[in-house]
C-alpha cells in the first residue's frame, strides 16, 4: 500500500471513531503496537519495546495494556488492522509503516521522513506524528564495503534494489560511491514485482557477479525468504539490511538495531501518555547499528567468513 493511500485510511478511520468514544478513554492507558510483519522472528523487538516502557515507568499489564497487531507481511491488511486499533481506543500507535493519522503515531521506518513529506522537519515534525527513523540508503556504501571484506576475490558484485521503494535514488548513489572506493564492479539489477525475482537473478547470473547486495524496502522484506532461497540457489553470499533476513537463511546484515530503536520508540509512549504532543517531539535519527553474521549459512555455501570481520560482528547466528 502506497504511503499516501494509507495516510487518507488512517486519517478517515480516525475521523469516525465517535466522539463519544474518544471522550471515554480506558482507566489503563491502551497502546497500540503495530507491525507489517509476522510476530514470529520479532520477539526480541517486542522485549526491546518493554524495556523502554519498564524505563520510563510503563510495566504492561500493570499501568498500560499493550495491544499487538500483525500483518504477516500482507500490507493489504493494515487497514483493517489500524481500525481495529482505533476502535480500541489507544492512546497511540507504534508501528513500523508511516502514517499520520488523528490518533498519536510513533513511527519506525527506513525511509527519510522529511523528503517523502511525512513530517515537516526532523526537529518538529508537526501533525501528530513523530519516530525513529534509519534511512537504509544511507549504508548502502558500508554495507558494500563489508560485503566486498567478505569476498575480496569477488570482481562483480550485483546491487539488487526496488525502483519503487522509498529512498532508491538515495541508495544509487550509495551504490555509485563504494563502486569507486572499492576494487569490484558493481551492476545495478532492479526489481518491482514478484515475477521480476527470476528474470533478475538471471541477469545477475549472466552478468558473472559473485555476491550480492540487496536494497531495503517493504517489498524486498516482504519477500525476504524468496530473495534469500534464490541468493543461494545461486551460490551468491548476500548482504542484507536487516536481521530479519538472516532469520530468513540469510548470510549477513548491516543495518541499523532495531531493537534500540524499539526501545527508544517507547520512551515517546511515556511522553505521549503524560500529555506531550508527537508533532513537537523531534523525530530521532538512528545512532546504533547492527552487523549480524549468519554462521550456518556461511557453512552451508561452504565460505570461510575473515576473522577480524567475524570479531567486529554484533552477534553471530550459529
Amino acid at each position: 500500500m502506497r504511503r499516501r493511500a494509507f495516510i487518507t485510511l488512517l486519517g478517515g478511520a480516525a475521523a469516525s471513531w465517535p466522539l463519544a468514544a474518544r471522550a471515554q478513554q480506558p482507566a489503563m492507558p491502551v497502546v497500540g503496537f503495530l507491525r507489517s510483519t509476522g510476530a514470529g522472528g520479532s520477539a526480541h523487538l517486542v522485549a526491546a519495546f518493554r524495556q523502554g516502557l519498564s524505563e520510563v515507568g510503563l510495566i504492561e499489564g500493570q499501568n498500560v495494556t499493550v495491544e499487538y497487531r500483525w500483518a504477516d507481511d500482507q500490507r493489504d491488511r493494515l487497514p483493517g488492522l489500524v481500525a481495529d486499533l482505533i476502535r480500541r481506543r489507544v492512546a497511540v500507535i507504534v508501528a513500523n509503516t508511516t502514517a499520520a493519522p488523528t490518533t498519536p503515531i510513533i513511527f519506525l521506518s527506513g525511509t527519510d521522513p522529511v523528503g517523502s513529506g511525512l513530517v515537516k522537519s526532523l526537529s518538529q515534525p508537526g501533525a501528530n506524528i513523530t519516530g525513529v527513523v534509519f534511512i537504509a540508503a544511507d549504508l548502502a556504501g558500508k554495507r558494500l564495503g563489508l560485503l566486498h571484506e567478505l569476498v575480496p576475490q569477488v570482481g562483480i558484485i550485483a546491487a539488487l534494489l526496488d525502483p519503487n521503494a522509498p529512498g532508491t535514488a538515495d541508495e544509487l548513489l550509495g551504490v555509485d560511491q563504494a563502486r569507486r572506493a572499492i576494487a569490484s564492479q558493481i551492476v545495478v539489477v532492479k526489481a518491482a514485482a514478484e515475477g521480476d525475482f527470476n528474470a533478475a537473478f538471471a541477469t545477475i547470473s549472466q552478468a558473472g557477479a559473485g555476491a550480492l547486495h540487496v536494497g531495503g524496502g517493504p517489498f524486498f522484506l516482504s519477500h525476504r525468504r524468496q530473495i534469500v532461497a534464490m541468493a543461494s540457489r545461486h551460490g551468491l553470499p548476500a548482504s542484507y539490511v536487516s536481521r530479519q533476513y538472516l532469520e530468513a537463511g540469510g548470510l549477513m546484515s548491516y543495518g541499523a538495531s532495531q531493537t534500540d530503536a524499539y526501545r527508544r520508540a517507547a520512551s515517546y509512549v511515556g511522553r505521549i501518555l503524560k500529555g506531550e504532543k508527537a508533532g513537537d517531539l523531534p523525530v530521532e535519527r538512528a545512532s546504533k547499528f547492527d552487523l549480524t553474521i549468519n554462521l550456518a549459512a556461511a557453512k552451508g555455501m561452504g565460505l570461510e567468513i575473515p576473522p577480524m570481520l567475524l570479531a567486529r560482528a554484533d552477534e553471530v547466528i550459529e
